[in-house]
């Protein structure tokens, strides 16, 4: 009986094969519903991309003539006080308001699932809102975490605690902008909703009859069965949270009441005093590529660490 031996596809077949795919016209049309996206990709975040890493080796500021700088951009940006002082406090708020994210979405979720038929009406409420403006909830902040009379304070008199002033106490700042992050946890919540209920339930009628106690089989079971949906809602969260602008920037430096403090100037913010108010775009571009790099090297980390804590099925493991 005669052996059929399998081989490997060259290069130039693999070539001369993704070439001929476009002699039909499936593949055209494919590209045709495709290219609205292509087009927007291209012109609004490749074309910048680029556009902005030219930049930032020049002294681009708009109304002066452009001169090519080679690195010293970079240079000023690693001995810049303020891009440390902005970092830090970037680094402090991510730290965080991500784990806070994280629980109080899950204890969201875990009590939605209980909930049974209200559950629907429920994760409406909470996902309303994500659909806020984020300049609505600079407002908001500002209303709420008032230290003479905001509601917050208002509320915590009348059961005798006088409350911090939230605004402009450093201490204090981060911890208020946490809570007004955690208005907007509505998404994390139908996520994490979505994965409970996939768990399978015949996993935990198996540890319930091993003895396996409530906090056991959370742990043992609905953790890990949830893993990859807490470690996108992880990802996600954390590039947001390095990404921060529009709440503060509203709340603290906007033109009718600039009076944010370096316990309030993040990254992004520096970022765009740079580019709109000082109009060192040469710089403010090489702010945002430091700024890449560290959400880059911070999701590695996190991606490479994920391996070990983040169950998926069918994983040899």
């Amino acid at each position: 009986m005669a052996t059929v031996t399998a081989t490997v596809p060259g290069p130039r077949q693999r070539a001369r094969h993704w070439f001929a795919g476009f002699a039909t016209r499936e593949t055209w049309a494919a590209f045709a519903f495709l290219s609205p996206w292509l087009f927007g990709f291209v012109v609004f975040t490749a074309g910048p991309m680029v556009a902005s890493l030219i930049l930032s080796f020049t002294d681009y500021s708009i109304i002066q003539t452009t001169h090519n700088v080679g690195w010293d951009n970079y240079h000023h940006l690693v001995h810049d006080s303020k891009v440390r002082s902005a970092m830090k406090t970037t680094l402090i708020y991510t730290a965080m308001v991500v784990p806070a994210h994280v629980a109080l979405s899950l204890g969201l979720a875990m009590v939605l699932a209980r909930i049974g038929r209200l559950a629907g009406v429920f994760r409406t409420i909470f996902y309303l809102p994500v659909m806020t403006p984020a300049v609505a909830v600079g407002v908001l902040y500002l209303l709420l975490f008032n230290g003479d009379h905001g509601v917050i304070n208002s509320g915590l008199g009348l059961v005798g605690i006088h409350g911090p002033f939230w605004e402009t106490d450093p201490n204090w700042v981060k911890p208020s902008l946490v809570l007004m992050h955690l208005w907007k946890v509505g998404a994390s919540v139908v996520i994490l909703l979505a994965a409970l209920m996939a768990v399978p339930q015949h996993l935990y009628e198996a540890s319930a009859m091993d003895g396996a106690s409530k906090w056991r089989r959370f742990w043992d079971v609905t953790v890990p069965m949830i893993s990859p949906a807490l470690f996108f809602i992880v990802i996600i969260n954390t590039i947001a949270a390095l990404q921060t602008f529009d709440e503060v920037y509203t709340a603290f430096f906007n033109a009718s009441t600039p009076f944010g403090t370096d316990a309030t100037l993040f990254y992004a913010i520096y970022l765009f005093q740079e580019a709109f108010t000082n109009f060192h775009m040469g710089y403010a571009s090489a702010l945002a590529w430091g700024l890449f790099l560290v959400i880059a090297v911070v999701t590695v980390i996190q991606v490479v660490g994920s391996r070990r804590f983040v169950y998926y099925e069918g994983d040899k493991r």
